[in-house]
Parts: C-alpha cells; structure tokens; sequence
C-alpha cells in the first residue's frame, strides 16, 4: 500500500493545472467518492491489525494534507478567475486631472522668505491671533498712556485687554519670555488693523516679524540681512534705501524703502507718489523690552524686524491693489508664481 508518493504526484499535477475543469477533474479523481484517497481507506480495512496501526495514522495525514493543497489551489485559481473578469470587463478611460487650486501669492511668498531665513538658521514660531494687550503693546515698550498706541487702529475683541493682534511682534513678546537666547526666529501670520481699505492698505495684512538675540549684534547685521532678502526676492539690481523711523519696541529704529515696482521711483498712486514703498519696520531691540522678558541687556542686544508682507507680494508679481489679493480673485494664474512649498 504505497500511500508516501500519493501527495507529491498530486502537487506537482497541481502546478501544471491553470483551468478550472481541469482542477475539478484532478480534485475528483483524489478526493471522490471512488478517488485515491477513498480506495487507500478501503484497502485499510482488510490490513491485519499490526499493519493498520502503522498505515492509519498515516493515511489520516494524507487525507488532511490532500484536502489543503487542493482547497489552495482552489483558492489561486478563484482569484485568477475573478481578476480575468474584471480585466476583461473593464474599460479605460482616458481623463486629465482637474484643477482644484494652485498656491496663493501670499503663501508663496512666505514660503519663499521662510526657506532664506532657515538657511540662515531661523526657528519659525506661530501665536495666537486673538492677543491681550501685554503682549501686543506693553511687552513692545508701549504702555497704555504711550502715544505710539495712535499708530495703530486696534480692532478690540474685549476692551481693553482683548484684541486682534495688530503685528506679529506679539508673537516676539511671548518668544522672549518662554525661550532663553541666543535665538534667532521669524513670525510670519496674519493681523488687523481698524483702516479703510484702499489700493494700499487693508484692515486684513500679513506681517513677517524676525528678531535676533546674541552676545554681541549691530545694525550692520540687519542690513545685512535685508540686502540678502531683499536680493534672494526680487534680484541683485534691486534698489533699496534705509530711513531713521520711530518704533517705541526698538533704539534705534530704521524702515527699508524699495523703489517702486511700479513706477520706478517716478511716482504713483501705489507709492502714493513718492517713488518709494516703505516695506517694513526695524531696529535694535530696546534694552527695556529685554528686562521685561526676563533677559539682561548688559549680556544680550538684538534686533527686530517687521516687514508688510502684502507689500513684498505685491512688489514681486506686480499687483497693484492690495484689496485683491483677499477679495478672492481668480485672476491670479498657477503659472505666474513658482509653487515653491
């Protein structure tokens, strides 16, 4: 009764069987009611005792690892079966994809400074837009009786404590105080500001706030960094220019003119006639700030920085009414701006 060979000669017919009816036809002749498998059991019953102790186990095996192989198999060709199907009954469909939406301006741009910056080795901090009036005013050196408060147009959430944060210099306030230097960090985000809109200004704007804090910085470190910001935005020739300018946050303060982008310094009504556009705002840190935020002046000076994003975004793709770019103008075309996150 050779039952060692039954398995072996049943896989290797296995293997060479790709049709159904065939396995159908093997499964049958093995596993039956007149199959191989039924006749090694009927054979068993007329084994002397001795000899069934021996075969029975065995023939239970071969039973069970029959059954295995041919329900594998069974299992290979149904699949291959249904993958036949569905390839036979599909069909394709030739379609490009849709336009669903392209960066905005604003998002390339700052992501276009926050790439300089971080070559430069900047964090990037975020904060609370919804701001108290510490950290917007007084930890900038600007106490409630303090006359620069007239420079901004504060929208006030809950007055006079809870605002909408006019500058992301806020964000600078909570930095200094969390964070011991040295440090190095740019604050990009949105503000608000109580104005009338017009081709130049909005009650919505962007504000790319950076500040530095190190043993030992000047203000050649600053322009420094603005010539190559200004160079990596808008390209080596651009013009730029630098003026003393009053911000109660730093001492002394300094603003960065570029020449108009769109009347070439011969005036316009973007320039509001004066050839130049004022970018932002900048200057060593005042000591004062430091101590409020914990940090000795006489072992740490800074500067800060904070730049009308709007106005750069402007500058570089050419728009010449800030109101568009939150008005949802479609205008705007994917293939004029690199989507450079």
């Amino acid at each position: 009764m050779d039952i060692d060979t039954v398995l072996n000669s049943l896989i290797q017919r296995l293997n060479t069987t790709n049709s159904v009816d065939e396995f159908l036809k093997l499964r049958k002749e093995y596993i039956g009611p007149n199959g191989i498998v039924k006749q090694h059991e009927q054979q068993l019953a007329s084994l002397p005792v001795e000899q069934k102790r021996i075969i029975g186990p065995k023939l239970q095996q071969l039973k069970k690892d029959v059954e295995r192989v041919i329900e594998e198999k069974n299992g290979e060709l149904h699949s291959n079966t249904l993958l036949k199907r569905q390839e036979s009954e599909s069909e394709s469909i030739n379609f490009s994809q849709a336009k669903i939406g392209h960066y905005h301006p604003i998002t390339n741009t700052i992501s276009m400074m926050n790439q300089l910056f971080i070559e430069m080795g900047y964090s990037i901090m975020n904060g609370p837009e919804i701001e108290t009036d510490t950290y917007c005013f007084q930890r900038l050196n600007v106490p409630v009786d303090h006359p620069a408060r007239d420079m901004q147009d504060t929208i006030y959430v809950q007055a006079p404590n809870i605002l909408l944060r006019t500058q992301t210099s806020s964000i600078e306030s909570r930095v200094l105080e969390e964070f011991k230097p040295p440090m190095k960090v740019i604050c990009p985000g949105r503000v608000y500001r109580n104005e009338k809109a017009n081709r130049s200004n909005h009650f919505i704007f962007h504000q790319y706030q950076g500040f530095v804090v190190l043993p030992h910085v000047t203000l050649k470190d600053l322009f420094g960094t603005f010539n190559a910001l200004f160079k990596r935005m808008y390209g080596d020739d651009v013009e730029v220019r630098y003026r003393n300018k009053y911000y109660p946050e730093v001492e002394p303060g300094v603003g960065p003119d570029m020449k108009c982008f769109n009347c070439k310094g011969t005036g316009c009504a973007v320039c509001k006639n004066v050839g130049w556009i004022e970018m932002g705002g900048a200057g060593m840190i005042h000591p004062h700030v430091l101590s409020m935020a914990g940090i000795d002046p006489q072992k740490w000076m800074g500067f800060a920085f904070g730049l009308g994003i709007d106005r750069w975004v402007m500058a570089k793709y050419n728009i010449t009414d800030i109101r568009t770019l939150l008005g949802g103008n479609v205008g705007y075309k994917p293939n004029l701006y690199e989507n450079t996150i």
